[in-house]
């Protein structure tokens, strides 16, 4: 039964069909992945779903009483400004109980009297509504999906939610959502700000969800688990795919391969038509001319849109650039870590003795939670940041490559084609044959770089890295921001490259399809696994063994210094003397965590203003400017992270 139908909807945007005749139906436990390339529309589509902007013509039909939640990837358009994020109609209800109550206490009724049935009668559908909409167990349902989602329990009792870091507002936005279970789940980029262990808590509800999900995304992962329907919007048209992912993947292919054939064959007939054409010029059958002259034009037509179906956004890549010959074995040792460990000043350490070696053509990916410092060690290893215990080793013949989750170039006003000629030694001809391969065709290499898409940037950055031949690269989160063409472009050029990889990432597709091995944060031990899967099995038992081990150890360490400073002392004044540090330590972690909140705030600020330039008046200094201002902000980000758990804990 459907729930929702879209019909022949059409959007112009800046004389672009953003949407040209898209329609579907939302039907009773759907779970429909809505994917296309950023900027395709898919956004645009939900928001007129929603309601909040106008198509030019075509039809949204919700049927029945259907209710539709939506959540927005922008947080700007979320509405945090109660004091509660109990819903309006819920504190309507509670007050007209309580006054319904209070009548009956403070009144005696004649229990036949019309009063007294007119107020039982609404006092019974103020508790039915009540219970109906789940008030009577909101507050516990609302922390059950706060804390899977990975938010801590007090922040239900602060009186301005305005106040809250992006991330933070999403997964109350989400959180809200869920527990108030509309029949459709409109959820736009849901993962986004979320870490592995929330985005397995969203799967699983998801999963068991009773109502509908239609859900833009790019992470295939999650798709792969939720999704039964998959929808992709490409040059303003909708195809449909049944089940998930992967099997979008099977039949996009056969898909493709079907119509390549029908376009080669439509080929061969048209150029058949012509020559059976200019044969009956030549012959002076003008008739029989014109016939095959209508032929030929009908022909045409048709092979042109088969021809355009074969589209698909960014330009599938062929890779083929190489980092320099590997000299020697192949086994050769690149990168050795021995018994590095880091803290920020005095607080706990983020990690210790971690010890691994990266050889050549070896391709590691460092996996964990958000702010276990996962992209502190990258940086120690790249040489971007000192203050660590123990050593790291790099061959001296070794050139590394770095790209960041940020990526700043010198000049923001030349064109994608101007940058490669900047980098390389290559014609016009070579260039253009090179940026193809990264997906920039026609007359995107002339694009300016102040108006790439993040995605677009990445693989521009990517492709005059490469040209530079790193033995090693160096990534951080190189998927942030990417649509799945784009996603599958890097997968692609990486999987192809044999130089080394030290990569950060949460995309488990991207993880699996790249990584020979996962170094794998667990507790403040780094741990070599085969594979992602192994990692994650292991995470939870292996986390718990390491806390008590570092338990035992620290308090152990704590108990020796102590005999060895004063003997003399009693065991009462060593108790006392050990909660007096304590404090202090509380103290001094609580001053720490205040200062960062304010740092990230500073930053958050500037980095907000500094992106609001970049499609006006931006300048290079902008732009380098926001570059240290997000490598300074991840940092802020880990230490926060590390010493708010740590404040949990305690």
């Amino acid at each position: 039964m459907p729930l929702l139908t879209v019909e022949d909807l059409y959007v112009n945007f800046h004389a672009r069909q953003l949407l040209d005749g898209v329609t579907f139906k939302i039907n009773e436990g759907d779970k429909i992945a809505f994917i296309g390339n950023n900027g395709a529309g898919k956004s645009t589509l939900f928001k007129i779903i929603k309601g909040t902007i106008k198509q030019d013509s075509g039809k949204v039909i919700v049927h029945g009483n259907t209710i539709i939640g939506y959540l927005s990837q922008n947080m700007d358009e979320q509405d945090l400004s109660g004091t509660t994020l109990k819903p309006q109609k819920l504190i309507d209800l509670e007050l007209d109980i309580k006054e319904i109550e209070q009548k009956i206490a403070t009144n005696t009724y004649d229990s036949e009297s019309t009063e007294y049935k007119s107020l039982m009668n609404e006092y019974s559908t103020a508790v039915a509504s009540f219970e109906a909409l789940g008030g009577y167990d909101y507050d516990y349902r609302i922390k059950e999906a706060l804390a899977g989602l990975g938010v801590k329990e007090d922040i239900t009792d602060r009186d301005d939610f305005t106040t809250l870091s992006g991330g933070e507002k999403m997964r109350v936005c989400l959180a809200q959502l869920i527990v108030a279970r509309p029949d459709i789940l409109l959820l736009d980029e849901p993962t986004n700000h979320l870490d592995v262990e929330a985005v397995t808590w969203l799967e699983n509800f998801l999963r068991s969800y009773g109502g509908s999900v239609f859900v833009i995304s790019h992470d295939r992962y999650f798709i792969d688990r939720i999704a039964n329907r998959v929808i992709e919007l490409t040059d303003g048209r909708i195809k449909e795919y049944k089940g998930n992912y992967t099997d979008y993947k099977r039949q996009y292919k056969e898909f493709m391969k079907s119509q390549q054939a029908l376009v080669d064959n439509l080929t061969n007939e048209l150029e058949h038509q012509l020559d059976v054409k200019q044969t009956m010029l030549s012959h002076r059958n003008i008739s029989g001319y014109h016939q095959r002259e209508k032929m030929v034009e009908k022909l045409s037509v048709i092979l042109e849109n088969e021809r355009a179906k074969l589209s698909h956004g960014v330009g599938q890549m062929s890779f083929t650039v190489m980092p320099r010959v590997i000299e020697g074995d192949e086994d050769k040792i690149l990168l050795s870590v021995r018994e590095v460990s880091k803290r920020f000043d005095d607080m706990p350490f983020l990690f210790t003795d971690v010890s691994f070696d990266i050889k050549a053509s070896q391709k590691v990916f460092l996996c964990g939670p958000n702010g276990c410092g996962k992209s502190t060690l990258l940086t120690m290893l790249l040489g971007r940041q000192g203050g660590f215990d123990g050593k790291v080793f790099i061959s001296g013949a070794c050139e590394c490559g770095y790209m960041g989750q940020f990526v700043p170039f010198d000049d923001e006003e030349i064109t994608a084609l101007d940058e490669v000629f900047n980098k390389t030694d290559l014609g016009e001809t070579g260039a253009r044959n090179l940026l193809a391969r990264f997906g920039f065709r026609d007359i995107d290499v002339y694009k300016k770089i102040n108006v790439l898409s993040g995605g677009e940037r990445s693989r521009l950055y990517l492709c005059c890295l490469l040209t530079s031949s790193p033995d090693i690269l160096f990534l951080d989160e190189p998927t942030n921001h990417l649509d799945i063409n784009s996603r599958e472009i890097l997968e692609e050029a990486l999987c192809e490259y044999n130089g080394a990889i030290i990569c950060v990432s949460h995309d488990r597709y991207f993880i699996d399809k790249c990584a020979d091995k996962i170094f794998g944060f667990v507790g403040k031990k780094v741990i070599e696994f085969d594979n992602y899967e192994q990692y994650r099995k292991n995470c939870n038992s292996s986390v718990e063994s390491s806390v008590i081990s570092e338990a035992v150890a620290e308090e152990e360490v704590s108990f020796t210094n102590t005999e060895e400073k004063d003997k003399r002392e009693t065991s009462g004044k060593i108790e006392s003397k050990n909660r007096a540090h304590e404090r202090k330590l509380v103290a001094k972690r609580r001053e720490r965590i205040r200062e960062l909140e304010r740092l990230i705030e500073q930053h958050e600020s500037e980095q907000k203003e500094l992106e609001e330039r970049f499609s006006s008046d931006a300048t290079p200094d902008d732009y380098q400017r926001y570059a240290v201002v997000c490598e300074e902000l991840n940092s802020y980000y880990d230490e926060y992270l590390l010493l708010s758990e740590e404040e949990e804990e305690n």
